[in-house]
């Protein structure tokens, strides 16, 4: 199965994030199919980068998201993202 899913990236309580697709066995920051975008969570901003058009068309293709995902892809604007499972 894939999976729209966080890579983590930074250093040590420095936390960044890469939204990738991957393939669900994949360890969390392994092998990767595509990177759609980024996320920072200690950006003052929404800290949200991601490709729309890619991430929709993922989604359509029946790839699953991850609950943070979910919430990332909802604050950047995507709508209803499906859940993962």
């Amino acid at each position: 199965m894939v999976k729209i899913r966080l890579a983590r990236r930074g250093r040590h309580k420095r936390p960044f994030y890469r939204i990738v697709v991957a393939d669900s066995r994949a360890p969390r920051d392994g092998r990767f199919i595509e990177v759609l975008g980024t996320y920072d969570p200690l950006a003052d901003a929404s800290g949200v980068r991601l490709d729309m058009g890619r991430a929709e068309g993922w989604l359509k293709q029946g790839a699953q998201t991850t609950a943070t995902v979910k919430q990332l892809l909802k604050r950047a604007g995507l709508g209803a993202a499906p859940q993962g499972g």
